[in-house]
């Protein structure tokens, strides 16, 4: 596993403050947002891209290429994989983004208004879109298997997971690098955002503005980050010796038909979402010990993921252990998914649930365990990931302890 987030660039650190309920939300400095309605995001800080690229490869790329590089490379590291030209055909990879590159398109749109044609740069095309995360690992790792990038807005890095497991199961590739990575703290990007009136607007108190299922939640906070995961085929990573952290178990999606930004109030299509996921991993809604909600703390969506996890685990509901993490990392948008399925699988090695932080004031209508403010030790065996994205599109992904 490899992150890089608002809440820390090392797996680690990244966990510690997620359990402490250290927040990485703080307000943007890298141009002026006076006349911005929401001046607060979750940042990156301490990140130097030239200690995974080269300054060329810095120059011509948007910085969400810059953290899933780092954030595949930190994965591959972890896990010990040693990739050479005999087996980089085994290796594949599917990394996506919601938005990708961007900054990168702003700033070269900017030359091209103060200079014309001329100014914009030759790598601009391939300096901003999506799957040029996975194309740079490719060539940097030499891995030639299945090289794809999902593009579905917010549930984009839980689609690529699930469908990276799939690749194994269906003899594609036998490891999987999959995640996704996220740069949108840009004008343009917060503009589009802040006149949509989705995000938070309390720019005083930047690291309690995220605060899922609390009465006074008013929108989720734009983050910016990274995170990769390596799935490997069982007898693959038996053979190598790899340390297993847990079982991608089960994967499941479905689409609200609905809004474009709004979900169902009945959590139809988050209730399919989990009972495919649940379906596919064979369980029962009752095996499922801990789940990490998409719980972005607007007050539609919290509330309508709530009413569908209550329809798709029935009276387990009651029993089950509930957080959001975006209460201290924001919503990392295309990298979220991975990220929080990384907190899963933390929470199974570790047996310890992280908080819902900020929740101080709990929304009657939202009416689960939220685990709230205090990470719990707790028996962790099974737990689930939602991430919902724009256009309806749901994923859930089921891990496991691995025995």
């Amino acid at each position: 596993m490899g992150i890089i987030s608002p809440v820390g660039n090392r797996l680690d650190e990244a966990w510690t403050n997620v359990c402490e309920g250290n927040s990485g939300i703080e307000l943007v400095t890298d141009f002026d947002t006076s006349s911005f309605s929401t001046r607060i995001a979750g940042v990156v800080n301490n990140f130097e891209p030239s200690d995974y690229m080269s300054p060329k490869d810095i120059r011509k790329t948007d910085p969400f290429i810059h953290y899933g590089i780092a954030a595949s490379v930190e994965a591959i590291k972890h896990s010990g994989l040693e990739i050479t030209e005999e087996n980089g055909h085994t290796i594949g990879l599917a990394m996506g983004s919601g938005i990708g590159g961007i900054k990168y398109i702003e700033d070269n749109h900017n030359k091209f208004l103060a200079g014309g044609p001329r100014k914009v740069s030759p790598f601009f095309i391939p300096g901003s879109i999506i799957n040029m995360t996975s194309g740079y690992v490719s060539i940097m790792q030499h891995i030639t298997g299945p090289n794809v990038s999902i593009v579905t807005a917010c549930a984009t890095s839980a689609h690529c997971i699930g469908f990276a497991g799939r690749m194994i199961q269906h003899g594609d590739a036998e490891v999987m690098l999959a995640g996704g990575s996220e740069y949108a703290t840009t004008p343009v990007a917060m503009g589009g955002f802040c006149s949509a009136k989705a995000m938070s607007t309390r720019n005083d108190d930047p690291t309690r503005a995220s605060r899922p299922y609390d009465i006074d939640r008013d929108g989720f906070v734009l983050s910016n980050g990274a995170g990769c995961v390596v799935l490997e085929e069982l007898e693959h990573a038996r053979a190598r010796g790899a340390t297993i952290y847990a079982e991608l178990l089960g994967f499941g999606m479905s689409g609200d038909a609905y809004h474009i930004t709004t979900p169902p109030p009945d959590g139809e299509g988050a209730r399919k979402a989990m009972t495919a996921a649940l379906r596919d991993a064979g369980v029962e809604p009752s095996d499922i010990d801990y789940l990490n909600t998409h719980g972005t703390s607007t007050p539609v969506g919290d509330v309508g993921e709530t009413v569908g996890i209550r329809r798709a685990f029935g009276d387990a509901a009651d029993n089950l252990m509930v957080s959001s993490t975006k209460s201290t990392t924001g919503h990392m948008l295309g990298a979220a998914g991975v990220a929080e399925g990384i907190f899963c699988v933390q929470a199974i090695h570790n047996q310890v649930v992280p908080p819902t932080s900020n929740l101080d004031n709990q929304d009657p209508e939202c009416d689960l365990d939220y685990v709230p403010n205090v990470a719990r030790d707790a028996k962790v065996r099974l737990a689930l990931s939602n991430s919902f994205g724009f256009g309806g599109t749901n994923g859930s992904l089921v891990f496991g302890a691995f025995d």
